[in-house]
């Protein structure tokens, strides 16, 4: 065909019924005039669209990801790194709500004790100060803090400030094998002495041989003269296990600490001890003991049968 304004017109025109059947169609939805014309081309042309595609599909499905194979490398690369990036902001929001939860728990445990206390956080460990138990916090003497305060956190005694910097402090760890802390027992309020043992039970003696004490029972913290370097009432930890005392002035329980040393994060530092002793007052509440299931007991009782004998004699 030339190129002529009768064969410009033609094409012009052609183009507007398409539009205007197109239109016509799509508003009519199933009921369109021309749903009938589109039926008779799909049984006509239908079995010819299928061979030819069956034969164009694989090249062209190759050029096409040749073609796009750039694009997808880069989009599967922007998802990987926004699958990260999320990664790691969930892994941070998670630790933030975690630091939260421990500030929280170790303020309602200086608030039952009545204690006064600078918050640090754990920043060093001590491995280069030979084989003992520490710590460095980032508080020093420029916070106020002093050698031989009590550490604390909102699981119990950590530990007590050894030496002091300006901007740091060394804490020695409850559990180090030169610790000791004297005790009470909640309830009875028998006393002793607490020696760490590394990343075993805390080792307590008990100063009366004939104390009773049974696992789950727990323990505090008795007090320093001056309360230095330990305030009373910290938590230290529950009895797991008890010697037997076999006649002796003093009896071992060994009790495990409540405190996780190898995951101290938020501590707090005893700048001001408290008015009175707390004694079990910081404690939490004993969780209650798990409540017995009910039993359900059926009893089946044989009908009786029109006789009045039951149905299983009359039946013999």
């Amino acid at each position: 065909m030339r190129d002529t304004r009768e064969s410009r017109l033609l094409l012009v025109l052609l183009i507007a019924i398409a539009f205007a059947l197109i239109t016509v169609d799509i508003r009519a939805g199933e009921e369109s005039p021309v749903d009938g014309a589109r039926k008779a081309a799909a049984a006509v042309f239908g079995p010819v669209e299928k061979g030819v595609a069956t034969a164009v599909d694989p090249v062209a499905n190759a050029i096409g990801a040749v073609r796009d194979s750039d694009a997808r490398h880069n989009r599967i690369a922007t998802l990987e790194r926004e699958n990260t990036a999320l990664k790691s902001k969930l892994g941070s929001d998670d630790r933030t709500r975690s630091r939260i939860h421990e500030l929280d728990e170790m303020l309602k445990r200086a608030g039952s004790g009545q204690y006064g206390i600078k918050g640090a956080e754990v920043i060093a460990i001590g491995a280069a100060q030979g084989f003992s138990w520490t710590v460095t916090i980032d508080a020093g003497s420029k916070d106020g803090i002093e050698r031989d305060m009590s550490v604390l956190n909102g699981d119990g005694l950590v530990g007590r400030v050894t030496t002091v910097g300006p901007d740091t402090a060394t804490v020695l760890l409850a559990n180090d094998p030169d610790f000791t802390v004297g005790t009470r027992l909640e309830g009875t309020g028998e006393l002793g002495f607490a020696t760490g043992q590394g990343d075993r039970a805390l080792s307590v003696q008990m100063l009366n041989g004939r104390a009773k004490v049974s696992p789950g029972d727990r323990l505090v913290t008795f007090g320093s003269r001056a309360n230095k370097p330990f305030v009373p009432g910290v938590p230290l930890g529950e009895v797991v296990r008890v010697d037997p005392s076999g006649g002796g002035l003093t009896r071992t329980v060994h009790v495990r600490p409540f405190v996780g040393f190898s995951r101290l994060d938020i501590v707090g530092v005893v700048v001001m001890p408290p008015r009175e002793d707390p004694r079990d007052a910081v404690l939490p509440p004993k969780p209650e003991p798990p409540k017995p299931t009910p039993t359900v007991t059926v009893t089946v009782t044989p009908s009786p049968s029109v006789s009045g004998r039951p149905a299983d004699e009359e039946e013999s």
